[in-house]
């Protein structure tokens, strides 16, 4: 104890929290050094776990190294117009010669967006969002933009697509990034989308399908469809139908499904336990919003597997995700008890600037007490 109190480790919580007086840093070529200022000396080794790291894979986008005249090496951000000594990546070090982790161990609940593409450049890229100016699809823009790629923000309100796109701007203005009108309520719309974007005559490398009505009150579309089943499914169904040619030709391409754990609390089938279509798109009798979500996140998921099936030989591949449950976005806006509900669990579930494609081990418990409470509530309301 008297040498760890020597040492001024005494009071350190973590093996890997440093001692006063001690700071980490980089050599050019990313072996890990323990500055420990108090003494004048330099070591390799941490000064309380004894181990040797190196930081792990390139920089963040838009990050640069540079070396002073005293031969020390700093790092510019030119996104943020900032400069440091300290490597942004000493977040992502690494033991020395390490087993490999799995991708369980390097991602969580908590990691985000940024983190996950980080050291990633994905210039040439041309990706499409659709409900990109809001929640979740305005953090996969943003964070696909931040990274190089040039990013298509496909919104029902080209107004609120455009603002989006500023904000992107207003944190890197050399962002790729732009707003096109895509109402997927509306068949005609889906389709004026996909012939402007083809007259773009610009590949198509990734395809997000993220837009998507929860908790909406009856209504038909102008196709004469329910609205949750065509603005959650059918919508980017058709999308995707129309775009495929374009995807066959920049493979390897992907598209992406955005979808919910809560597609297991649904059923398509009729008492005989044959498919009943007629249940997708709901007469104003028989519809329930949370079982009118549940079954479209159902169809997404079917629709990926299969898409995945057919076009995964031609170099595109379909990928369903659940981006975590009970986000407090917009998502709820449509009534006051969804309302409440997210806000009520929102201590416990991730906040927007945490969100990417994961799962929430407590959104996940709740939603099985969500979708009962919501039952009973329902059968109350008839």
């Amino acid at each position: 104890m008297a040498a760890l109190k020597y040492a001024g480790l005494e009071d350190t919580d973590s093996e890997e929290e440093l001692p006063p007086g001690w700071e980490e840093r980089t050599t050019k070529d990313g072996w890990v050094y323990y500055a420990n200022h108090l003494e004048e000396k330099t070591q390799w080794e941490h000064p309380k776990s004894g181990k040797r790291k190196r930081v792990a894979g390139d920089l963040p986008y838009g990050w640069e190294q540079e070396t002073d005249e005293n031969g020390q090496v700093y790092f510019v951000d030119h996104i943020n117009k900032r400069t440091t000594y300290l490597d942004p990546r000493l977040a992502f070090t690494v033991e020395d010669n390490p087993a490999k982790p799995t991708t369980r161990q390097k991602y969580d609940g908590n990691t985000t967006a940024m983190e996950i593409l980080q050291g990633r450049d994905l210039s040439g890229k041309v990706v499409i969002v659709t409900g990109a100016n809001s929640g979740i699809g305005f953090e996969t823009a943003k964070s696909l933009a931040l990274h190089g790629a040039c990013v298509i923000l496909a919104c029902r309100s080209l107004a609120r697509g455009n603002e989006a796109v500023q904000r992107i701007l207003g944190e890197w203005h050399k962002a790729k990034v732009e707003a096109m009108t895509l109402d997927l309520a509306s068949l005609q719309s889906v389709q004026n989308f996909a012939e402007a974007f083809k007259s773009k005559n610009l590949p198509l490398h990734i395809l997000i399908c993220n837009a998507a009505v929860f908790a909406a009150p009856w209504s038909l579309t102008e196709d004469g469809l329910e609205s949750t089943f065509q603005v959650n499914h059918l919508g980017h169904f058709y999308l995707v139908q129309l775009l495929e040619d374009v995807l066959r030709q920049s493979s390897p391409a992907r598209v992406v499904m955005v979808s919910s754990e809560s597609h297991r609390f649904s059923e398509i089938k009729d008492s005989s336990g044959k498919l009943d279509f007629s249940l997708l798109s709901p007469s104003k009798k028989e519809y329930w919003a949370m079982l009118a979500y549940n079954r479209s996140k159902l169809c997404n998921i079917l629709f990926s597997n299969e898409l995945n099936r057919r076009l995964s030989p031609h170099g595109v591949t379909s990928n369903s995700v659940h981006p975590g449950n009970m986000i407090y976005s917009s998502l709820h806006r449509n009534w006051w008890v969804y309302t409440l509900l997210f806000t009520l669990v929102r201590p416990f579930t991730k906040s927007m600037g945490l969100c990417c494609y994961g799962i929430n081990f407590v959104g996940d418990l709740f939603l099985g007490f969500l979708s009962v409470f919501l039952w009973l509530l329902t059968l109350e309301l008839r």
